[in-house]
């Protein structure tokens, strides 16, 4: 039970923090989060879903399919729900993100239906004995596919011209424009590569789910838990903070059931906040007088 427990705990933990890492990426660019990250993660696995297994797609024009989609999804947040309000110094991104998740999440069920589906994965049928414990290779792949992804985030930010732009955007907007970057266009990315990143969750994750228009609100919450708890501000804090996340939920579960599951495990975050009110590797804001 403990092998199966910590395997399953480090691929979920994985999935927090992918999608966690979309709230870094946009918060350290802009100073703004995308609520509807959430309803990213159901959209790359529905349509994931449509391409792949209603269509008949292969699996990789499905996935990139799908992925584009969901950075097309992020476009739309960052220019309709994001920039106007960000223009006019207004908070109403905060709602406006939110609503756009809502709207989503019921277009998805007006058109992809209530059911919930099933998403076959050759990875997820015979499971693999390890340490005793049968576990699917699927949940040995998520957790490497999660941390891949962080190192080559963080290297694609300190080795490429684009990377380099975006760095250049969190640590002095104004300096970075006056240097010709375009800050509007890498802000835009920015929210691109988050909702992608949701939607890459969402995939993964789809073979161990039901597929639904609703699986991503919960998903959504916690990854913002973890984005807090890791320090918003740090990209490995986060992913570090998903990896604790998903081993205390999935302990908690095996040891205390799942009606336990949520209590506990946002009574830790909570009283880890307390503690460290940055989060595991953030920092203090510096102010400047």
């Amino acid at each position: 039970m403990l092998t199966s427990s910590i395997v399953s705990g480090l691929g979920l933990g994985s999935m927090y923090g992918l999608i966690a890492l979309g709230f870094h990426v946009t918060y350290v660019v802009s100073s703004t989060v995308n609520f509807a990250q959430g309803s990213a993660m159901m959209l790359g696995a529905v349509l994931g879903y449509v391409f792949a297994i209603k269509l008949g797609w292969p699996w990789v024009p499905a996935a990139i399919l799908a992925l584009f989609l969901c950075a097309a999804f992020g476009l739309v947040i960052e220019r309709v729900l994001v920039r106007p309000f960000v223009d006019r110094r207004s908070d109403a991104w905060l709602m406006a993100t939110v609503a756009g998740g809502i709207v989503l999440d019921n277009a998805v069920l007006f058109t992809f239906g209530k059911e919930p589906r099933s998403f076959p994965s050759s990875l997820a049928v015979e499971p693999v004995q390890i340490f005793g414990a049968g576990v699917y290779p699927l949940q040995l792949v998520i957790p490497v596919v999660g941390l891949g992804i962080a190192v080559l985030l963080h290297l694609a930010l300190r080795r490429t011209r684009r990377g380099k732009a975006l760095l250049a955007v969190v640590q002095n907007p104004d300096a970075a424009r006056l240097m010709g970057i375009d800050v509007r266009r890498v802000v835009a990315v920015a929210f691109m590569l988050s909702t992608a990143l949701a939607g890459l969750a969402g995939l993964l994750i789809a073979p161990l789910f039901s597929v639904q228009s609703e699986m991503g609100t919960l998903f959504g919450i916690k990854a913002f838990a973890v984005a807090i708890l890791g320090g918003i501000g740090s990209a490995w804090g986060v992913m570090l903070a998903g990896l604790i996340y998903g081993l205390t939920e999935a302990l908690v579960t095996a040891y205390l059931g799942s009606t336990y599951t949520q209590i506990v495990v946002f009574s830790v975050v909570i009283a880890a906040l307390a503690l460290m009110p940055h989060g595991l590797l953030g920092r203090a804001a510096v102010s400047k007088v």
